[in-house]
Protein backbone atom coordinates (compact mmCIF):
# COMPACT_ATOMS: atom_id res chain seq x y z
CA UNK A 1 0.00 0.00 0.00
CA UNK A 2 1.41 3.38 -0.99
CA UNK A 3 2.11 5.69 1.94
CA UNK A 4 0.54 9.12 1.95
CA UNK A 5 2.99 12.00 1.39
CA UNK A 6 1.19 13.61 4.36
CA UNK A 7 1.77 10.72 6.77
CA UNK A 8 4.04 12.88 8.96
CA UNK A 9 3.90 16.68 8.88
CA UNK A 10 5.21 19.57 10.95
CA UNK A 11 2.68 22.36 11.38
CA UNK A 12 3.10 25.89 10.05
CA UNK A 13 3.84 28.02 13.14
CA UNK A 14 4.10 31.79 13.13
CA UNK A 15 7.52 33.07 14.25
CA UNK A 16 8.79 29.50 14.46
CA UNK A 17 8.88 27.56 11.18
CA UNK A 18 11.17 29.85 9.20
CA UNK A 19 13.75 28.53 6.75
CA UNK A 20 16.38 28.01 9.44
CA UNK A 21 14.04 25.96 11.61
CA UNK A 22 12.93 23.90 8.63
CA UNK A 23 16.53 23.12 7.69
CA UNK A 24 17.19 22.03 11.28
CA UNK A 25 14.09 19.81 11.34
CA UNK A 26 15.10 18.22 8.06
CA UNK A 27 18.35 17.09 9.71
CA UNK A 28 16.24 15.32 12.32
CA UNK A 29 13.58 13.93 10.01
CA UNK A 30 14.29 13.19 6.33
CA UNK A 31 10.65 12.22 5.66
CA UNK A 32 8.45 14.78 7.43
CA UNK A 33 6.52 17.26 5.30
CA UNK A 34 7.45 20.78 6.36
CA UNK A 35 5.37 23.97 6.18
CA UNK A 36 6.30 27.63 6.09
CA UNK A 37 4.87 30.15 8.48
CA UNK A 38 1.64 31.61 7.15
CA UNK A 39 2.35 34.39 4.63
CA UNK A 40 -0.48 36.63 3.53
CA UNK A 41 -1.39 36.76 -0.14
CA UNK A 42 -0.79 40.50 -0.19
CA UNK A 43 2.71 40.08 1.20
CA UNK A 44 3.50 37.54 -1.51
CA UNK A 45 2.06 39.72 -4.27
CA UNK A 46 3.51 43.04 -3.11
CA UNK A 47 6.38 42.24 -0.76
CA UNK A 48 9.98 41.06 -1.01
CA UNK A 49 9.50 37.58 -2.42
CA UNK A 50 13.15 36.69 -2.07
CA UNK A 51 12.99 37.29 1.66
CA UNK A 52 9.58 35.72 2.13
CA UNK A 53 9.72 32.67 -0.13
CA UNK A 54 13.35 31.58 -0.38
CA UNK A 55 14.02 28.15 1.06
CA UNK A 56 16.85 25.65 1.18
CA UNK A 57 16.75 22.80 -1.37
CA UNK A 58 17.22 20.36 1.50
CA UNK A 59 13.80 21.29 2.88
CA UNK A 60 11.82 19.30 0.29
CA UNK A 61 9.08 18.30 0.65
CA UNK A 62 8.08 21.79 1.77
CA UNK A 63 4.71 23.53 1.53
CA UNK A 64 3.89 27.23 1.39
CA UNK A 65 1.05 28.24 3.66
CA UNK A 66 -0.84 31.33 2.57
CA UNK A 67 -3.54 33.44 4.17
CA UNK A 68 -6.10 35.34 2.14
CA UNK A 69 -9.70 35.48 0.96
CA UNK A 70 -9.58 36.85 -2.60
CA UNK A 71 -9.74 34.01 -5.16
CA UNK A 72 -7.81 35.83 -7.90
CA UNK A 73 -5.02 36.84 -5.50
CA UNK A 74 -4.74 33.32 -4.15
CA UNK A 75 -4.66 31.89 -7.66
CA UNK A 76 -1.72 34.19 -8.40
CA UNK A 77 -0.02 32.99 -5.21
CA UNK A 78 -0.48 29.37 -6.28
CA UNK A 79 1.28 30.11 -9.58
CA UNK A 80 4.09 31.86 -7.69
CA UNK A 81 4.45 28.92 -5.29
CA UNK A 82 4.80 26.59 -8.25
CA UNK A 83 7.37 28.86 -9.89
CA UNK A 84 9.42 28.95 -6.69
CA UNK A 85 9.46 25.16 -6.50
CA UNK A 86 7.23 24.49 -3.52
CA UNK A 87 5.71 21.03 -3.25
CA UNK A 88 2.30 22.24 -2.08
CA UNK A 89 0.33 25.39 -1.32
CA UNK A 90 -1.88 25.35 1.76
CA UNK A 91 -4.70 27.77 2.56
CA UNK A 92 -4.95 28.83 6.19
CA UNK A 93 -8.52 28.61 7.47
CA UNK A 94 -7.53 28.11 11.10
CA UNK A 95 -5.55 31.04 12.52
CA UNK A 96 -7.64 32.95 15.12
CA UNK A 97 -5.48 36.05 15.69
CA UNK A 98 -7.04 39.54 15.68
CA UNK A 99 -4.81 40.62 12.80
CA UNK A 100 -5.96 37.72 10.67
CA UNK A 101 -9.61 38.36 11.51
CA UNK A 102 -9.31 42.01 10.56
CA UNK A 103 -8.04 40.89 7.16
CA UNK A 104 -10.98 38.51 6.73
CA UNK A 105 -8.99 35.33 6.53
CA UNK A 106 -7.83 32.53 8.80
CA UNK A 107 -10.33 30.84 11.11
CA UNK A 108 -13.09 33.41 10.51
CA UNK A 109 -13.42 31.91 7.01
CA UNK A 110 -15.02 28.87 8.63
CA UNK A 111 -18.14 31.07 8.55
CA UNK A 112 -17.82 31.51 4.77
CA UNK A 113 -17.46 28.02 3.27
CA UNK A 114 -18.65 29.14 -0.17
CA UNK A 115 -15.90 31.75 -0.33
CA UNK A 116 -13.29 29.22 0.81
CA UNK A 117 -14.48 26.85 -1.90
CA UNK A 118 -14.14 29.59 -4.52
CA UNK A 119 -10.61 30.37 -3.28
CA UNK A 120 -9.51 26.76 -3.38
CA UNK A 121 -11.09 26.22 -6.79
CA UNK A 122 -9.21 29.24 -8.17
CA UNK A 123 -5.93 28.05 -6.67
CA UNK A 124 -6.42 24.52 -7.95
CA UNK A 125 -7.13 25.77 -11.46
CA UNK A 126 -4.10 28.06 -11.51
CA UNK A 127 -1.30 25.60 -10.73
CA UNK A 128 -0.51 21.91 -10.91
CA UNK A 129 1.01 21.54 -7.43
CA UNK A 130 -1.24 20.10 -4.69
CA UNK A 131 -3.62 22.66 -3.14
CA UNK A 132 -4.58 21.81 0.44
CA UNK A 133 -6.43 23.47 3.30
CA UNK A 134 -5.84 23.61 7.06
CA UNK A 135 -8.90 24.35 9.17
CA UNK A 136 -10.48 24.12 12.60
CA UNK A 137 -13.58 22.18 13.64
CA UNK A 138 -15.48 25.44 13.50
CA UNK A 139 -15.58 28.77 15.33
CA UNK A 140 -17.46 30.18 18.29
CA UNK A 141 -20.99 28.78 18.55
CA UNK A 142 -20.88 26.75 15.34
CA UNK A 143 -21.76 23.07 15.58
CA UNK A 144 -18.51 21.33 14.57
CA UNK A 145 -20.22 18.29 13.14
CA UNK A 146 -22.47 20.33 10.85
CA UNK A 147 -19.75 22.79 9.84
CA UNK A 148 -16.92 20.38 9.18
CA UNK A 149 -18.90 17.85 7.16
CA UNK A 150 -20.32 20.61 4.98
CA UNK A 151 -16.86 22.12 4.60
CA UNK A 152 -15.25 18.82 3.61
CA UNK A 153 -17.96 18.12 1.06
CA UNK A 154 -17.60 21.53 -0.54
CA UNK A 155 -13.83 21.39 -0.94
CA UNK A 156 -13.92 17.83 -2.26
CA UNK A 157 -16.44 18.96 -4.89
CA UNK A 158 -13.84 21.30 -6.46
CA UNK A 159 -11.06 18.71 -6.55
CA UNK A 160 -9.25 19.37 -3.29
CA UNK A 161 -7.81 16.07 -2.16
CA UNK A 162 -6.17 16.88 1.20
CA UNK A 163 -7.56 18.49 4.34
CA UNK A 164 -5.61 19.12 7.55
CA UNK A 165 -7.81 19.53 10.60
CA UNK A 166 -6.75 21.09 13.88
CA UNK A 167 -9.14 19.13 16.09
CA UNK A 168 -10.33 22.10 18.16
CA UNK A 169 -12.81 24.86 17.61
CA UNK A 170 -11.46 28.41 17.53
CA UNK A 171 -13.00 31.07 19.71
CA UNK A 172 -12.61 34.35 17.88
CA UNK A 173 -13.79 36.37 20.86
CA UNK A 174 -12.60 35.82 24.40
CA UNK A 175 -9.50 33.72 23.77
CA UNK A 176 -6.01 34.74 22.67
CA UNK A 177 -4.24 32.83 19.87
CA UNK A 178 -2.18 31.03 22.54
CA UNK A 179 -5.31 30.08 24.48
CA UNK A 180 -6.92 28.89 21.25
CA UNK A 181 -4.13 26.32 20.98
CA UNK A 182 -4.81 24.99 24.48
CA UNK A 183 -8.26 25.81 25.90
CA UNK A 184 -10.87 24.52 23.40
CA UNK A 185 -11.19 20.77 23.94
CA UNK A 186 -9.79 18.39 21.38
CA UNK A 187 -12.29 16.24 19.50
CA UNK A 188 -10.39 13.70 17.46
CA UNK A 189 -13.49 11.57 16.83
CA UNK A 190 -15.01 14.14 14.48
CA UNK A 191 -11.85 14.10 12.37
CA UNK A 192 -11.97 10.31 12.22
CA UNK A 193 -15.59 10.55 11.10
CA UNK A 194 -14.62 12.92 8.28
CA UNK A 195 -12.27 10.27 6.93
CA UNK A 196 -15.01 7.65 7.10
CA UNK A 197 -17.48 9.95 5.37
CA UNK A 198 -15.01 11.07 2.68
CA UNK A 199 -12.72 8.06 2.09
CA UNK A 200 -11.18 9.62 -1.02
CA UNK A 201 -9.96 12.66 0.93
CA UNK A 202 -6.51 12.55 2.49
CA UNK A 203 -7.24 13.57 6.08
CA UNK A 204 -4.44 14.80 8.35
CA UNK A 205 -5.05 15.34 12.05
CA UNK A 206 -3.41 18.09 14.13
CA UNK A 207 -3.65 19.24 17.72
CA UNK A 208 -2.11 17.99 20.97
CA UNK A 209 -0.07 15.20 19.34
CA UNK A 210 3.14 14.73 21.30
CA UNK A 211 4.67 11.29 20.75
CA UNK A 212 4.97 8.24 18.52
CA UNK A 213 2.32 6.27 20.41
CA UNK A 214 -0.27 8.98 19.76
CA UNK A 215 0.73 9.21 16.09
CA UNK A 216 0.34 5.49 15.55
CA UNK A 217 -3.04 5.53 17.26
CA UNK A 218 -4.31 8.33 15.01
CA UNK A 219 -3.04 6.59 11.90
CA UNK A 220 -5.51 3.77 12.56
CA UNK A 221 -8.20 6.29 11.59
CA UNK A 222 -6.70 8.96 9.30
CA UNK A 223 -4.00 9.28 6.65
CA UNK A 224 -1.53 11.57 8.39
CA UNK A 225 -0.50 13.31 11.58
CA UNK A 226 0.76 16.86 11.99
CA UNK A 227 2.92 17.77 14.99
CA UNK A 228 3.17 21.38 16.13
CA UNK A 229 4.63 22.50 19.43
CA UNK A 230 6.11 19.09 20.22
CA UNK A 231 8.22 19.24 17.06
CA UNK A 232 9.45 22.71 17.94
CA UNK A 233 9.89 22.60 21.70
CA UNK A 234 11.29 19.04 21.86
CA UNK A 235 12.52 18.53 18.28
CA UNK A 236 14.22 15.19 18.87
CA UNK A 237 10.69 13.82 19.30
CA UNK A 238 10.48 13.99 15.51
CA UNK A 239 13.32 11.51 15.10
CA UNK A 240 11.57 9.01 17.35
CA UNK A 241 8.22 9.51 15.61
CA UNK A 242 9.74 9.05 12.16
CA UNK A 243 11.28 5.73 13.10
CA UNK A 244 8.02 4.47 14.48
CA UNK A 245 5.86 5.61 11.55
CA UNK A 246 8.18 4.51 8.74
CA UNK A 247 9.80 1.48 10.42
CA UNK A 248 13.25 3.01 9.96
CA UNK A 249 15.89 0.54 11.15
CA UNK A 250 18.58 1.49 13.63
CA UNK A 251 18.86 4.48 15.93
CA UNK A 252 18.51 8.06 14.69
CA UNK A 253 21.54 10.36 14.58
CA UNK A 254 22.45 11.55 18.05
CA UNK A 255 21.54 15.05 19.14
CA UNK A 256 25.22 16.00 19.00
CA UNK A 257 25.48 14.75 15.42
CA UNK A 258 22.41 16.76 14.45
CA UNK A 259 23.74 19.93 16.05
CA UNK A 260 27.16 19.51 14.44
CA UNK A 261 25.48 19.22 11.04
CA UNK A 262 23.47 22.35 11.80
CA UNK A 263 26.68 24.13 12.80
CA UNK A 264 27.90 23.82 9.21
CA UNK A 265 24.67 25.45 8.04
CA UNK A 266 24.91 28.20 10.65
CA UNK A 267 28.45 29.08 9.67
CA UNK A 268 27.43 29.34 6.04
CA UNK A 269 24.54 31.65 6.87
CA UNK A 270 26.62 33.78 9.25
CA UNK A 271 29.03 34.41 6.38
CA UNK A 272 26.01 35.74 4.45
CA UNK A 273 25.10 38.14 7.24
CA UNK A 274 22.46 36.13 9.11
CA UNK A 275 22.82 36.71 12.87
CA UNK A 276 23.48 33.64 14.98
CA UNK A 277 20.46 34.27 17.22
CA UNK A 278 18.12 33.89 14.22
CA UNK A 279 19.23 30.26 13.95
CA UNK A 280 20.25 29.27 17.47
CA UNK A 281 16.80 30.05 18.90
CA UNK A 282 15.44 26.97 17.13
CA UNK A 283 17.74 24.49 18.85
CA UNK A 284 17.17 25.36 22.50
CA UNK A 285 15.01 22.28 23.08
CA UNK A 286 17.01 19.68 21.20
CA UNK A 287 18.57 18.28 24.41
CA UNK A 288 15.28 18.19 26.31
CA UNK A 289 15.51 15.49 28.98
CA UNK A 290 19.29 15.07 28.65
CA UNK A 291 21.62 15.91 31.59
CA UNK A 292 23.09 19.35 30.98
CA UNK A 293 20.13 20.61 28.93
CA UNK A 294 19.56 23.58 31.22
CA UNK A 295 23.19 24.68 30.96
CA UNK A 296 22.98 24.26 27.17
CA UNK A 297 19.95 26.54 26.97
CA UNK A 298 21.43 29.09 29.35
CA UNK A 299 24.71 29.37 27.44
CA UNK A 300 22.91 29.89 24.14
CA UNK A 301 20.40 32.34 25.59
CA UNK A 302 23.07 34.45 27.26
CA UNK A 303 25.51 34.62 24.37
CA UNK A 304 23.98 34.07 20.94
CA UNK A 305 22.40 37.54 20.83
CA UNK A 306 25.74 39.30 21.29
CA UNK A 307 27.13 41.42 18.46
CA UNK A 308 29.39 39.35 16.19
CA UNK A 309 28.39 36.11 17.94
CA UNK A 310 29.88 33.13 16.12
CA UNK A 311 28.97 29.46 15.87
CA UNK A 312 31.71 28.79 18.43
CA UNK A 313 29.14 29.69 21.08
CA UNK A 314 27.13 26.63 20.04
CA UNK A 315 30.26 24.48 20.16
CA UNK A 316 30.91 25.72 23.67
CA UNK A 317 27.36 24.92 24.70
CA UNK A 318 27.75 21.34 23.43
CA UNK A 319 30.31 20.75 26.16
CA UNK A 320 27.56 21.03 28.76
CA UNK A 321 25.62 18.01 27.47
CA UNK A 322 26.81 14.44 27.22
CA UNK A 323 27.32 12.83 23.84
CA UNK A 324 26.02 9.38 24.82
CA UNK A 325 22.36 10.06 25.54
CA UNK A 326 19.79 7.38 24.96
CA UNK A 327 18.87 7.87 21.31
CA UNK A 328 15.42 6.40 21.78
CA UNK A 329 14.41 9.02 24.33
CA UNK A 330 12.77 12.25 23.31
Amino acid sequence: MTQSPWKLCVAPMMDWTDRHERYFLRLISPRARLYTEMITSQAILKGDRGRLLKFNPEEHPVALQVGGAEPSDLAHCARIAEEWGYDEINLNVGCPSDRVQSGRFGACLMREPALVTDCLDAMNSAASLPVTVKCRLGVDEQDPRDVLFDFAGRIASVGIKTIIVHARKAWLEGLSPKENREVPPLDYAIVYDIKRAFPDLTVVINGGIEDAEACLSHLDHVDGVMLGRAAYQTPFTLAVVERALFSVPGPPPSRHEIVRSYLTYMERRISEGVPLKSMSRHILGVFHGVPGARAWRRHLSENCHLTDASADIVREALQFVQDSEDRTAA
